[in-house]
């Protein structure tokens, strides 16, 4: 069983530094909640790994299934909680792809695949709170 470890340190004031991979990811408060606005606030930080943990999934399954995408989009509506602690009460995940002649099967059956066996991140957050999906597929 793999082990992931991180270390966050606290700068100054509400500003948080975590390195990740080599990369430095702050998260803060808006000014409005007393914050700097120095970086994200933590709740949508956890809808961007399900988006790039699924997208990463879809975009590797594409390229196998050898589909060329012009654009591939990924939204989440995500409902919250309006009593502490606050937190996500559901999720929409919303695959959005725009090109030539798209295979709408391939991309339906890529989506599925990852909503539910591969994302991880998913597969979490669907063990918390209802989560859904919808591919949409455009021409262009």
């Amino acid at each position: 069983m793999a082990t992931h470890s991180i270390q966050t340190i606290w700068r100054a004031n509400n500003i948080f530094d975590t390195e990740i991979d080599g990369h430095t990811i702050t998260i803060d408060l808006g000014k409005e909640q007393g914050g700097d606005d120095a970086g994200p606030r933590p709740k949508k930080l956890l809808l961007i790994s399900a988006a790039g943990c699924s997208g990463l999934d879809i975009v590797e399954m594409a390229r196998k299934m050898r589909i060329h995408l012009k654009q591939f989009d990924i939204r989440i509506d995500a409902e919250m909680s309006d009593e502490h602690p606050k937190q996500y009460t559901s999720l929409k995940v919303i695959y959005q792809f725009r090109g030539e002649n798209l295979p709408q099967a391939k991309l339906e059956r890529a989506c599925k695949l990852s909503f539910e066996n591969y994302c991880g991140v998913l597969a979490m957050y669907k063990k918390a709170v209802p989560v859904s999906y919808e591919v949409v597929v455009m021409e262009g």
